[in-house]
Parts: C-alpha cells; structure tokens; sequence
C-alpha cells in the first residue's frame, strides 16, 4: 500500500464515516423505534453495496450473484447463535458440535463472513476465468444454485420454511461498526497493489496483462473480500429480524443492493454509500407517503406500489443522463488549498 495513497485519500473513507455517525447521531435524538430500524436497514444496505462495490467497481464485472455470499452469513448466524434446542427442532440435521454451538452476535458475523470468504474462493476459483456478460451470468447461476440448496436442504436449513429463534439485536451501534468497517476495508483494498492492479486491468485488460497483472488472480482476490464482507452483512440482517428464509437472501436484495450502487456510480466508494443514502431517503419517504400523511381533516395516501415504480424511474433517469451515477468516478474529499504562488521583489520603478 502507497502511504502517499493513503494519505492523499484518507478523508474519503473519514468523511463516509462522518455521515454515517451523523445518521446514527440522529436515530438517536429521534428516540423512535420505527426510526432507529429504518437506520439499522440503511447500515445494512450500506455493507452489501459497499462489498458489492469491492468486485464489481474494481473489476469493471457485474455480479447478480453477491446476495449468495449473504445469505451464506445469515444462516451462519442461525447456526450459531439460536438455543440448541430450538435449533434441535427445526434444523436436526446439524452435526453434534454446531448443534450445541452458541456464540454472542459479533462472533458470529466474523464466523460468517469467514465462511463466505471461503466459498468465495471456491466459486471464483472457477467463475473469474470469465470475463463479461458470461461472467455475470456465472455470478447469478451461482445465486440461483445457493437459493435452491437452502431452499430444500430441511434438515440443515429448514428449507423454505422461517428459522426463528435468531438473537434480535436493536441497538444501532453494532451496524453502525460494521459499516465503518466495510468501507475502511473497501478503500484499505481499492488503494492497495491488488485494487489499482485490478482496476488497472478494468482499464486497459490488455495492456495489464502485458504488464505481468494476472487478472484472474486479482478478480479473484476482490472477489473473496466482497464476499466476507457480505456473509458479515448477511449475519446482522438476521440478527435485525429474528429470522431467517432463503428467500430473504434473494432476487428482491440483489436487485435492489444493485439499484444503490448504480444510482451512486459503480466508479467510485462514495457513490456506492451515497446511493444508499439517497435512494433509502427516498423509499422511506414513499412509503411514509404510503402509509397516509393527515393534513388538517384529509388524509394524503399514494397508491400501493408507488416505491417499485419511483426506484425504476429514477434507474431509469440515471442510466439517461449520468450513466456513471451521481458521484461517477469522483469520491468525497477535503477542498484543495490554492497553490500559494511565490513572487519575487518588485523592481524599482526608475
């Protein structure tokens, strides 16, 4: 890692950091339930997009195929955090071990996202030899592949049916680490040799390849950090509901994990956590609007189905006029100092 990187680019991830304090900071002055978990949805949101942003912003590769590595996290979570009892009568497929395992719910988020780690490595062993539109298409088979394991594996996972008995956790504070830490870890990794070698190969592929970059290698390396960083997401989302389904881990939060950072701009850390930012401002407000607004003796309701629709029109508008999302390629940084120019004596008039 460049220090002369690091430090050229450390406000980015401090000034990240400083906006998610200041959404914690007012969750807290709020003091409303409702409000502190729609706080604790937006953490959450921020650590997938922003370990989605790891691979796919780095690599230039879109991936349909990251909620896997979350859901992977999210029954880790059941797994070793439930009461062996309650997980005796819905999961008795467990080995003895994992039955009577039963660990805090910080421990299980490292678990987690050291498991997805590894099948992170396993499949992108395989996956990142592709590039493209096949390697997309790789990405969400290997989604659709872990979604139909957990759905019908009843004795480990108990299939489509809820696992509940997950410690709930509604405090703020343990999203809000876990989110600084995905994005200190996300810039750690984008300004180190293997993010500026992978984007150098996003660039220019043939020119980095000339160069002696392995691509492969350097995918899979973005690969197996984004997936750690999702299993640790996937595990505090079930310790946020209770509860945990297959279906949770699925086509609705792969869709809308990859709206954020699309709205955003894949290009840069900044855009992936703004997108966030914006586009959870956004839904919350519609379904307030949703729920009915009373104004004097009339209530103002919008129609069901007003967010899916306000999220595809505003995708829409993106891709129209800034394809590169709102921050594009530009991240959050402290205003540059003028150059002082230094002038010499004025020359005696004569």
């Amino acid at each position: 890692m460049s220090a002369s990187v690091a430090r050229r680019t450390f406000a980015t991830p401090v000034l990240l950091g400083l906006l998610l304090i200041a959404f914690a900071l007012v969750a807290v002055a709020v003091g409303s339930k409702p409000f502190n978990q729609t706080i604790i949805d937006i953490f959450l949101k921020v650590i997938f997009v922003v370990g989605l942003w790891v691979f796919v912003g780095n690599s230039g590769v879109i991936s349909f195929g990251h909620i896997a590595f979350a859901c992977l996290g999210g029954y880790v979570a059941a797994w070793t955090t439930i009461k062996p009892m309650m997980k005796g009568m819905s999961m008795p497929g467990l080995p003895d071990w994992l039955m009577q395992t039963e660990i805090p719910y910080w421990g299980s988020a490292i678990v987690a996202a050291g498991w997805a780690a590894l099948w992170a490595l396993i499949f992108g062993s395989v996956l990142m030899r592709l590039s493209g539109i096949a390697a997309s298409i790789a990405t969400f088979a290997m989604l659709a592949m872990v979604n139909s394991i957990y759905s019908n594996w009843e004795s480990v996972t108990a299939a489509t049916s809820s696992v509940v008995g997950i410690p709930i956790i509604r405090s703020i504070w343990p999203y809000l680490v876990a989110a600084l830490i995905s994005v200190f870890a996300a810039w750690a990794y984008g300004i180190s040799r293997h993010g500026l070698a992978l984007r150098a190969a996003r660039d220019e592929p043939t020119a980095a390849a000339a160069c002696g970059i392995n691509i492969p290698r350097a995918r899979l390396i973005a690969f197996v950090i984004s997936g750690a960083i999702m299993g640790m997401g996937g595990a505090l989302y079930s310790h946020s509901i209770g509860i945990v389904t297959p279906d949770t881990y699925y086509l609705g939060l792969t869709f809308i994990t990859l709206s954020m950072l699309v709205v955003g701009g894949m290009g840069s850390l900044s855009g992936a956590v703004l997108g966030v930012l914006i586009l959870s401002t956004l839904i919350q407000t519609l379904r307030w609007l949703e729920a009915g607004v009373q104004v004097g003796e009339t209530t103002i309701a919008l129609p069901g189905g007003v967010q899916e629709i306000a999220l595809g029109v505003v995708m829409i508008l993106i891709l129209m006029f800034r394809p590169a999302g709102i921050m594009g390629n530009k991240d959050l940084s402290l205003p540059k100092r003028a150059a002082l120019e230094t002038k010499g004596p004025k020359s005696p008039r004569t």
